[in-house]
């Protein structure tokens, strides 16, 4: 048996189903990444500032156009379209088995490929509030008012996005949390598993299988039952595939 085919067995059997995806699955969609040798905080893109420093709460509020500089040319791509793997979820939602995507992607590019039940532990792109009246906008007032987006009431206008220093979203955290702890099956992709705390929420999965799908090597894979080291989008589309 394949490992694809091992994966469609216990997809088939799954009642309850979750996945947990990180940077992996938008790579195929043509998003770059963030920490692989050649993703965004690997590249010198200021004489001064890391990536990861012009990506934090701190360099928002004082560096503020040079942020918005920077988030526009790195963290949007509305170009990009869901691919095999976003689009083979959302099919297995349909099926029944599939119950919660949690992603650590801020692309919301789960939504488009028609996921419904999506928890974003990093806040998406395609969101925009106030600061001061919490007024809501989308990502296209941010990429049409230069260099800094000011909300009616004056405020500045922030990408809902998690920033480094800033605290994930109880809520969303807890939903996750839910939807781990209730899981039969969970399978982990495209994510390195180092990013805390979204990394620490497998510690709250006691079901029967877990799946990873990662090109290279993580921490949890010694505990895995299947661990496949291919391109998460088609191993995904070949699994759902071969469930018809």
């Amino acid at each position: 048996m394949t490992e694809i085919e091992k994966l469609s067995e216990i997809l088939s059997q799954s009642k309850n189903a979750v996945f947990f995806g990180g940077a992996g699955m938008s790579t195929e969609s043509g998003i770059p990444d963030f920490r692989s040798a050649t993703g965004i905080y690997n590249q010198k893109l200021h004489k001064t500032f890391s990536p990861e420093e012009m990506a934090s709460h701190n360099f928002f509020l004082n560096h503020t156009e040079e942020f918005f500089a920077f988030y526009r040319e790195r963290f949007i791509y509305l170009g990009a379209k869901p691919n095999v793997g976003h689009f083979a979820l959302a099919e297995l939602e349909k099926k029944g088995i599939l119950s919660a995507v949690i992603t650590q992607n801020i692309d919301g590019l789960h939504q488009i490929a028609g996921s419904k039940v999506v928890y974003e532990l990093h806040g998406s792109i395609r969101r925009s509030f106030c600061v001061k009246c919490g007024k809501k906008y989308a990502v296209e007032y941010i990429l049409n008012n230069i260099p800094v987006p000011h909300c009616t009431c004056g405020g500045i206008v922030k990408p809902d996005v998690v920033l480094y220093g800033e605290s994930l979203d109880n809520d969303t955290v807890s939903a996750a949390i839910r939807a781990i702890s209730a899981a039969d099956t969970l399978i982990v992709g495209g994510t390195s598993l180092i990013v805390y705390p979204a990394a620490g929420l497998l510690d709250y999965f006691n079901g029967e299988h877990l799946i990873l799908i990662n090109k290279t090597k993580t921490r949890a894979d010694s505990d895995a039952e299947l661990v496949i080291r291919e391109n998460i989008g088609k191993t995904l589309a070949k699994a759902v595939e071969n469930l018809k």
